[in-house]
């Protein structure tokens, strides 16, 4: 039987504290039989009834590119999940926990469907299709110009990462690990992969990352796989991180984020790991340095951005992966993965805050307010800027002038 750990992370009077410092407390309970993991939810600091965070206090921003709102819509509330829009050109398509789904053009409401199930992953499309994932692990495939449905198949386990489109195919991650490519065009399934994968596994939100001939995901243990999206058979396996430890909980090592790509160099990041970079052809090795982290990383030509388990968000070389900056100053905030735009480096925050670094130096140069509710999910790249949705279901288009 295995054993699914929802990622926290806990701060008290002593300072910060990464979610995983009271995780042999968790586990211990889950393991024994004391208590479910839904009780645990009170560990969770973006619940409502979670200890409060005190938080540090603003810093001064060292100069002024602050994120200009270009529009805000709401889908409606994500309840415990974290679910992320997608964005392909002007449209935004969003989800809701209670089933809702629309779509956005430039801020207004195209379409808005019920599903009447409730949705636990985020959304993904390729522009086309818009497809969903649910807690009873069904995923739902609506027409994006219409948002009429098309099809709907069941998978394994519920779904929590957003799917991944490309050249017909539907790349779609359940709970337990398996990876399933379905038909675009009516959800047959053309292959499923799994492996094994330890006892003791992370809740993982971490999307596939479909580039239309390979699919790159990080799993549990952590090991990044290229899958050929003809047959799903493994082109290359490489390790981002090995498992350490005498205990099942210290040998957790996981990839809780999507893997990135830029060139020919595919990047991820493992919990209690290491960042990794490998040839995107051949899965060799680049150059990997030790780090940990749960929301994951971004990268551009030149360098790669990562939030680690602390809540520091750092800059390395995409050469080399020598360090080039690295910002303490929103550790108590919980922030996401970071987004590179060019000249700055975006993060969302548990208090619903967008902020703006430069991607030379690392400083705080912008900052804006949305609805006040967290920001969960990793912002996402626009033509114009970037979106982010907000756990009270805002969603957010904004640009960084």
């Amino acid at each position: 039987m295995k054993a699914f750990l929802k990622p926290v992370r806990w701060f008290g009077p002593a300072g910060s504290l990464s979610c995983w410092h009271v995780l042999g407390f968790i586990a211990t309970l889950l393991l024994s039989g004391c208590v479910s993991l839904d009780s645990l939810n009170k560990l969770n600091p973006f619940d409502s009834n979670a200890p409060k965070v005190k938080l540090k206090e603003l810093p001064a921003l060292d100069s002024k590119a602050d994120p200009r709102n270009l529009w805000q819509a709401n889908i409606g509330n994500a309840g415990s999940y974290s679910l992320a829009p997608a964005v392909v050109g002007g449209s935004v398509y969003a989800a809701a926990a209670d089933g809702s789904l629309a779509r956005f053009d430039e801020g207004k409401q195209v379409w808005r469907v019920a599903t009447g199930q409730t949705v636990s992953g985020g959304v993904g499309t390729d522009g086309k299709l818009v497809v969903v994932g649910t807690a009873k692990g069904e995923v739902l495939a609506f027409d994006a110009v219409s948002g009429k449905e098309t099809w709907k198949v069941r998978v394994s386990s519920e779904v929590l990462a957003p799917p991944s489109l490309a050249d017909g195919l539907v790349i779609v991650r359940s709970g337990d690990s398996r990876v399933v490519g379905l038909e675009a065009a009516d959800g047959k399934r053309r292959w499923m992969y799994q492996r094994n994968v330890p006892a003791l596994l992370l809740r993982s939100y971490a999307s596939a990352l479909n580039t239309g001939k390979l699919t790159y995901v990080g799993f549990p243990g952590g090991k990044l796989v290229a899958l050929a999206n003809s047959n799903g058979a493994a082109a290359w396996e490489a390790t981002v991180a090995t498992p350490k430890g005498s205990t099942e909980l210290e040998r957790i090592a996981d990839v809780m984020s999507a893997p990135v790509l830029e060139g020919n160099a595919v990047c991820a990041v493992a919990y209690q790991g290491r960042v990794a970079c490998f040839d995107a052809s051949s899965g060799s090795n680049l150059w990997s340095r030790e780090m940990s982290s749960i929301a994951g990383m971004d990268m551009d030509a030149k360098q790669v951005y990562v939030t680690d388990d602390k809540g520091v968000i750092f800059a390395l070389d995409k050469e080399s992966g020598a360090s080039i900056w690295q910002l303490d100053k929103l550790v108590t905030r919980i922030p996401t993965r970071p987004l590179a735009l060019g000249e700055v480096v975006i993060v969302g925050d548990s208090e619903g805050l967008v902020h703006a670094l430069r991607s030379d130096n690392g400083s705080l140069v912008g900052r804006m307010k949305t609805d006040g509710s967290a920001i969960r999910t990793d912002p996402v790249r626009s033509a114009t800027g970037f979106v982010v949705q907000s756990v009270n279901g805002g969603i957010y288009a904004m640009a960084v002038h």
